[in-house]
């Protein structure tokens, strides 16, 4: 480390993306469609190519309108931008600092805490309820600004509508990481016409298979987009590509291949999750793309590693609370079926 860096900076621990191996792996690690992008989206993203000498438009007009007629909003409510991690990162600029918190749970999506300490916030959490749904309660109750995944991030727990409708009571900021809503969770998007103080964070990562597009968008009143341009305009303008928009209104004109994409996560995940529970496997009830896991008698990482020698990538965290679990990807039923056949082999010593 140079003697150059900013010493607030120097104790920083950057967040950790997960594994991107080369070869031959069934990879259920990072929370990846197993789809490809639509055809649609294809045909946008050709049709955008011989325009990329240009400049893109850096309102994202188009898109912008796309993404507002969907959820039923006006454009002014919606705010692009270069994947869902920018727009997290443009919340924590405007609206944290030191003595300004967002508290979060102390198990969920790994950036928030680095944001806080990136910004010189605090970083404020509540520990998981014993079966490691979030705790609502204990954010109704607080009166700092609050942020959380919803499905929650490593566990899939959702948490009512209801609860966070009593959170925005207070005149504080919610904001709702909808990274993993659209397999089977109810969005808080439609609360967004009558509530000020709500910011819903989305992405087109999961869901509609462009986690290579780098595709965000951020949910909010019109006075809470506004500030947050103001913070856009200040760090890049230019901050989502012509191609990736592209993309990305591709994938939202084709309803009809989203909505089977979705249905076959759904359906592989309740495979699995019944599956695994017949192996003896201890499971999270999950309503994202992925579960949350144990083996009893075996630990997480130990298992992951079990799993690489056979050829399956998963997810461990040493978090405390998290080390005994592993977070396995959904994929094709067929890479699911091949999953639970090695595990299998694991467990009984094969």
């Amino acid at each position: 480390m140079t003697k150059y860096l900013l010493e607030k900076f120097k104790e920083l621990v950057p967040y950790t993306p997960g594994e991107q191996p080369q070869g031959g792996f069934i990879k259920l690690n990072t929370n990846e469609s197993p789809f490809p992008p639509s055809e649609r989206a294809r045909e946008r993203m050709k049709a955008a190519f011989d325009k990329l000498n240009l400049y893109n438009d850096p309102e994202n007009a188009e898109l912008t309108k796309v993404i507002a007629r969907c959820y039923g909003l006006d454009k002014e409510n919606v705010l692009v931008t270069n994947g869902s991690d920018e727009a997290l990162a443009f919340l924590y600029i405007a609206y944290a600092e030191k003595g300004k918190p967002f508290a979060a749970p102390e198990i969920s999506y790994g950036f928030y805490p680095v944001f806080s300490r990136l910004v010189g916030a605090e970083v404020k959490t509540f520990p998981l309820k014993e079966d490691f749904s979030v705790d609502e309660e204990a954010f109704i109750d607080c009166d700092d600004n609050v942020i959380f995944a919803n499905p929650n991030a490593q566990t899939g727990t959702f948490m009512a509508v209801e609860h966070i409708e009593r959170m925005l009571s207070k005149p504080r900021l919610v904001i709702v990481d909808e990274a993993y809503v659209d397999f089977g969770a109810q969005s808080v998007k439609p609360l967004v016409k009558s509530r000020d103080n709500l910011v819903v964070v989305g992405t087109l990562s999961k869901s509609r298979a462009l986690a290579g597009g780098r595709i965000g968008f951020v949910i909010a009143a019109r006075e809470i987009i506004d500030e947050l341009k103001l913070i856009k305009y200040s760090f890049n303008p230019y901050n989502l590509g012509r191609a990736a928009e592209a993309l990305a209104i591709g994938a939202f004109e084709d309803e009809k291949y989203f909505s089977e994409c979705v249905s076959k996560v759904i359906e592989a995940r309740e495979f699995t999750d019944k599956a695994v529970k017949e192996l003896g496997m201890v499971t999270v009830k999950s309503q994202a793309n992925f579960i949350l896991m144990r083996a009893p008698g075996i630990d997480g990482g130990e298992l992951k590693e079990k799993l690489m020698e056979r050829g399956v990538l998963v997810r461990h965290f040493s978090t405390p609370g998290l080390s005994p679990f592993i977070r396995v990807t959904i994929g094709s039923m067929e890479q699911m079926k091949t999953f639970v056949k090695v595990l299998k082999n694991i467990i009984s010593g094969a």
